[in-house]
């Protein structure tokens, strides 16, 4: 497994998605500079991501149940702390 989680809000979206899905592949990437000045940027360089995860959990799930798999393991978060999230959620057997 690895992730990409830098700042606490980024640590915090690696931290749920491990607990939940026990992930055997996550990367969580930062987009919030790409997005600097823009509609939902609250200034603290942590409202825009990109989640990566391969999960177990995963497996024979719709793109739709995935991602709310997904959002369901990081709860308030999305609604506090992340303006918006891009997810790519695959079984161990995709790519």
């Amino acid at each position: 497994m690895s992730a990409i989680a830098t700042g606490p809000v980024a640590t915090e979206i690696a931290a749920r998605l491990t607990a939940a899905l026990s992930p055997t592949k996550l990367h969580v990437i930062n987009d919030s500079a790409k997005h600097a000045g823009h509609m939902g940027d609250d200034g603290s360089g942590e409202s825009h991501f990109t989640v990566v995860v391969e999960s177990a959990a995963f497996t024979g799930q719709s793109r739709v149940t995935r991602q709310r798999l997904v959002n369901k393991a990081l709860g308030d978060l999305m609604a506090d702390k992340v303006h918006a999230m891009a997810i790519k959620a695959m079984a161990p057997d995709e790519q």
